[in-house]
């Protein structure tokens, strides 16, 4: 028997003609009609059906464009309201600088700043995420995301750079930091607006599965806890202490590193396409329940955008006909597209259990060598 594909490998988007798989059944070249689903018993399929009552998904190709539209639309209004609070917290924290002098003040607003600008590449890569995929980008441009992200982690670092040097600027030249009730205020101005963007983007983002708003959320979280720090330079400035407001400063630099830091990492994971090990565990627990799946030989997984792709690997039975190999994979999919969160699409390869010295993939060897497979 030849290996075959699940014939779908495109997050279960049927096409005209293969209605029979899903729906009824199949004349032969007999004449004699096929249940549809390869034999399976009465009880497999009440099973399905308390899976789909349980954990409903569409077939249909048409809802799951609607899907990414809803969710880019719903991420684009949480760019916007994101970039018009920080925005607002950045200006009110700047006109106080401007009175104050206060360089911790300074470097918050700052990062405050580049968070909301954050949102232009943000808002970009959402919109170029709706385009449908073409010949040349065959899995569309949802990676425009990710591209983002590189940007997102400049701006960081162009924040971290300018508020380190103006607090060493002031250490050098000490200077008195005048109005510390207004310093105050604004500090305590940074943390609500920090924290209110902070509770939006991690709400939205795992309601819509993008990464990128919810660590954009955490990171917002911890900026609400930086600007805190403010009060504490401001409070060191009222007792007397000329170089707390500078010393603070610092620290918020560091704190932006230590964001920097986990911003770049996860972008290099996502550019790198790496993806959380426990997907893969609950991935391989569900194929093996799947009735004729005897192993799970290989099992891929990334993210492009909001969306998983999985390409796998299953052993069957030697003996199956194709027809009922097929089945299995396609049963294999569909367990799939239940079981994983996010799962647009996966691509199932049904490999022959080996019953002798043959290895079906011997012709590709030669070519497997230079992967290390």
């Amino acid at each position: 028997m030849e290996t075959l594909n699940s014939g779908h490998g495109h997050g279960h988007e049927h096409t005209p003609g293969h209605e029979h798989e899903h729906g009824r059944g199949h004349e032969d070249a007999t004449g004699h009609e096929h249940p549809a689903d390869g034999g399976r018993s009465r009880a497999a399929r009440l099973r399905h059906q308390l899976a789909h009552l349980a954990q409903p998904h569409s077939h249909d190709a048409a809802a799951r464009v609607d899907r990414v539209m809803e969710t880019s639309a719903e991420g684009m209004r949480t760019l916007w309201m994101s970039l018009a609070g920080l925005g607002a917290t950045a200006v009110a924290q700047a006109a106080v600088v401007a009175i104050s002098g206060s360089v911790a003040l300074l470097g918050d607003s700052i990062h405050n700043a580049a968070d909301a600008l954050t949102a232009l590449p943000l808002g970009v890569a959402f919109i170029a995420g709706r385009r449908a995929a073409t010949r040349r980008f065959t899995y569309g441009f949802g990676r425009a995301e990710d591209i983002a992200g590189i940007f997102i982690v400049v701006l960081i670092a162009l924040s971290s750079a300018l508020a380190a040097i103006a607090a060493v600027s002031r250490l050098l030249h000490p200077a008195t930091v005048s109005y510390l009730p207004a310093v105050a205020a604004a500090a305590v101005i940074g943390f609500i607006g920090n924290e209110w963007v902070a509770r939006y983007r991690i709400r939205v983002g795992r309601a819509i599965g993008s990464a990128a708003l919810v660590a954009d959320g955490l990171h917002a979280r911890t900026d609400g806890f930086t600007s805190l720090a403010v009060l504490l330079g401001a409070a060191g400035a009222a007792l007397g202490w000329r170089l707390a407001d500078p010393v603070i400063g610092l620290v918020i630099t560091v704190a932006i590193l230590f964001v920097l830091k986990g911003a770049a990492q996860e972008v290099f994971r996502r550019l790198m396409d790496a993806v959380d090990p426990a997907l893969l565990g609950t991935a391989e627990s569900a194929l093996r329940k799947v009735d004729g799946v005897l192993e799970v030989s290989r099992l891929r997984m990334r993210w492009i955008g909001h969306h998983l792709h999985a390409e796998v690997t299953i052993v069957v039975d030697g003996q199956l006909s194709v027809r009922d190999a097929h089945r299995v994979a396609v049963d294999a999919e569909h367990a799939l597209m239940h079981a994983i969160p996010r799962l647009t699409s996966a691509l199932v390869h049904a490999d022959p259990a080996s019953e002798g010295p043959d290895d079906p993939h011997a012709p590709l060897a030669h070519h497997r060598q230079d992967e290390g497979t």
